[in-house]
């Protein structure tokens, strides 16, 4: 009697270690899905449409105009802004801030992604470009302006996030891994619509897809 009492709770004992193993187990292997989520997911921060294309006789040149419609950290649809170009290849210079892999693979608030400003927008000709300014350095960037926060503070704060983001030494501080200009760019055509995305742990990309067959044909105010 007394040995079967024994190996009874003997089982007991490893049924319960085996069932917290395999709660160890899963939830090891539910965190590793969740950091390779964080380093593989992409966020869309953009997007742009070609709003109209007229040709110029005089000239022999075709002008592009395109939509550019940027979205905030929350995902909310800023104003629109429109460009007019005399070529449609068209590149978005920005300045992309990495951060260290720690932060992405916990997840961090503020440094679980990489970070963005749109700076400018430009078509590269023979000579020279043609090119309009979104950001300015040294300003708040727009998509990221707090509410009911003083505006000067913002300013000198950011002023000082330019600072570190720029100056390499600076920026390990902070665990910034590395902040450069990129500039994607791709050929804009009617019918399309175009989504700047950015990587969590890498630089930006344009995808570009079909506009729905709805819409074709529809000017949509």
């Amino acid at each position: 009697m007394l040995f079967r009492r024994v190996f009874q709770f003997f089982i007991i004992i490893v049924v319960i270690f085996a069932v917290f193993h395999l709660l160890k187990v899963l939830r090891q292997n539910q965190m590793l899905k969740q950091v390779i989520e964080r380093l593989t997911a992409d966020s869309r921060i953009a997007e742009v449409l070609v709003t109209d294309v007229k040709s110029d006789p005089a000239t022999a040149k075709t002008y592009t105009t395109i939509k550019f419609l940027e979205y905030d950290t929350k995902l909310k649809a800023l104003a629109p802004q429109y460009f007019t170009f005399s070529d449609n290849i068209i590149q978005f210079q920005s300045l992309v801030i990495r951060f260290d892999d720690f932060f992405v693979k916990q997840g961090h608030p503020l440094k679980g992604k990489s970070a963005y400003i749109f700076m400018k927008v430009f078509a590269l000709r023979d000579h020279g470009a043609e090119v309009f300014q979104i950001n300015k350095i040294n300003t708040v960037p727009t998509g990221y302006e707090v509410e009911k926060v003083e505006s000067d503070f913002q300013r000198r704060l950011w002023q000082q996030l330019w600072a570190y983001a720029l100056n390499p030494k600076e920026a390990k501080k902070i665990g910034i891994k590395n902040a450069q200009i990129e500039a994607p760019g791709t050929k804009f055509v009617p019918g399309m619509l175009y989504t700047i995305k950015i990587e969590h742990n890498g630089g930006m990309r344009i995808d570009a897809q079909p506009l729905p067959a709805i819409l074709k044909g529809e000017k949509v105010k």
